[in-house]
């Protein structure tokens, strides 16, 4: 015959299963009270020093620059070392060359930025609305890029979705932008917008530094807002265009 202790427990089994419990967690009772002896730290590994990898040094892409320009003789001379020079990567994911557009040989030579994409399509320097904006800007000076102006930027290549040049870009265009310049020999400079301010003044801020003549790559030069800008904000027009008659006079007193 069963004990009545069976029974109960059966029955405090069968109560537990309709409440849901379905495994057995230990087989014996676990005192929660107990503190556990200390677990000791497992001994540090012993690492080897590690070895510095061997720098692989590659050529220098403003030396690079430097030796293509220098050796160039003319504007033909200088395109050709540009169109294979390959340590820039903007050329990768451009289409064209934008070289120059204008008279070489003029007395004014422009320096913008760099190439947009209307630019990039045709290979010419201010072709966009921008470029559109400038010509109206010269002709109101009697100045044009048919006979009278020569036109470069600082990067010949369209960076990608036309974001700022990079300070690396714009060193290791500066040697042929220098010998562009002096192939060209201007009588003065028209620098447009702060990215060019920086490759041949090494400073920005074209707010302040514009209307202001100094020199650059050994010419009288006068930084000037970028057509662009002025498109954004027309108000600067009146800025613009007492800088356009400073140049004018610049151009009659020489």
């Amino acid at each position: 015959m069963e004990s009545a202790e069976y029974h109960s427990a059966l029955a405090a089994l069968s109560w537990q299963i309709e409440l849901g419990v379905d495994e057995c967690i230990a087989d014996a009772p676990l005192d929660r009270y107990d503190v556990p002896a200390a677990v000791p730290k497992p001994a540090t590994p012993v690492v080897a020093p590690l070895v510095a990898p061997a720098v692989v040094e590659g050529p220098d892409p403003v030396a690079a620059a430097q030796a293509a320009a220098d050796a160039a003789q003319d504007l033909d001379g200088l395109r050709a070392a540009l169109a294979t020079y390959e340590h820039c990567e903007l050329k990768l994911g451009a289409r064209n060359l934008v070289f120059s557009d204008g008279t070489p040989g003029a007395r004014v030579m422009i320096v913008g930025e760099a190439p947009g994409r209307d630019e990039d399509r045709e290979g010419r320097p201010f072709v966009g609305r921008a470029g559109q904006l400038l010509d109206k800007m010269l002709a109101a000076i009697d100045l044009s890029r048919e006979s009278s102006v020569y036109i470069t930027n600082v990067l010949p290549w369209r960076p990608p979705q036309n974001r700022d040049p990079k300070p690396e870009e714009i060193a290791m265009m500066q040697p042929f932008l220098h010998r562009h310049i002096a192939l060209a020999n201007p009588d003065v400079l028209m620098i447009v917008g702060n990215h060019s301010c920086q490759a041949l003044l090494g400073e920005r801020g074209i707010t302040r530094l514009r209307g202001d003549w100094t020199e650059a790559s050994g010419r009288p030069a006068i930084p000037m807002f970028h057509p662009a800008y002025l498109l954004r904000n027309p108000a600067a027009k009146r800025e613009a265009w007492a800088d356009l008659l400073s140049l004018k006079a610049r151009l009659r007193d020489r």
